[in-house]
């Protein structure tokens, strides 16, 4: 179990997940829809594994379905795959996806 300077529990997650941001900054309580959005997106099973148990397997899962904007379609499939009580058609990027098609009038 990680855990900052302060002595606050972090997720066992590899920096190369958060390139892009200070990672011993990172407000993991605050930060969750990036993180879990990342990690759905670019983790594995392992990745997955930790952030259910950092967060809770029902936090994770309302998140991906119902706070996260947006995700590519192979994130939304492999979403689907770590979490088969998922239904696609109940996700919030998934009906806000960009190649949907819809009417041009």
């Amino acid at each position: 179990m990680k855990k900052t300077k302060k002595g606050k529990e972090i997720p066992n997650l590899h920096p190369k997940f958060f390139w892009e941001f200070i990672y011993d900054k990172i407000n993991w309580e605050r930060s969750y829809k990036m993180v879990i959005a990342r990690i759905v997106e670019r983790g594995g099973q392992d990745q997955i594994d930790e952030i259910v148990r950092f967060y809770g397997r029902e936090k994770v899962i309302t998140t991906v379905r119902d706070e996260i904007y947006f995700l590519p379609n192979y994130a939304i499939e492999d979403a689907l795959k770590f979490f088969p009580e998922l239904k696609k058609e109940e996700m919030y990027c998934y009906l806000n996806r960009k190649d949907k098609p819809y009417h041009w009038i």
